[in-house]
């Protein structure tokens, strides 16, 4: 599991790769929490090139998104597989943290 980071006007990017899973779970939790910033207003999680995501790692999606809205911050998914965005549906996830088809998609979605 790889990470990657950006910012965009106050927006962060977090791009991950790979499998996420009981093995690197806690790896992926640490790894976003250290990027998010407290000026951060909303953050992008692009699933793109993910594989595979367990129910460990939904669940540092869930509590990320529970973190950010401490801080008043906003949360989106974005440009998930077919597999992943089923993962999503199945667990029901796709109605508590919102799923765009694509990182400017998802980037628009906080300018309204």
């Amino acid at each position: 599991m790889g990470l990657s980071i950006e910012r965009s006007d106050g927006i962060l990017i977090a791009m991950a790769d790979g499998r996420v899973d009981g093995a690197n779970a806690q790896e992926f939790q640490g790894d976003l929490t250290d990027a998010i910033d407290p000026t951060d207003r909303a953050v992008v999680l692009d699933l793109g090139e993910i594989t595979y995501i367990s129910s460990a790692g939904l669940r540092v999606i869930l509590l990320m998104a529970r973190a950010l809205k401490r801080q008043d911050a906003e949360l989106a998914v974005c440009s998930l597989s077919a597999p992943i965005r089923e993962v999503f549906e199945i667990s029901g996830f796709d109605k508590i943290i919102p799923v765009r088809d694509s990182r400017p998609d998802a980037i628009a979605s906080f300018k309204t």
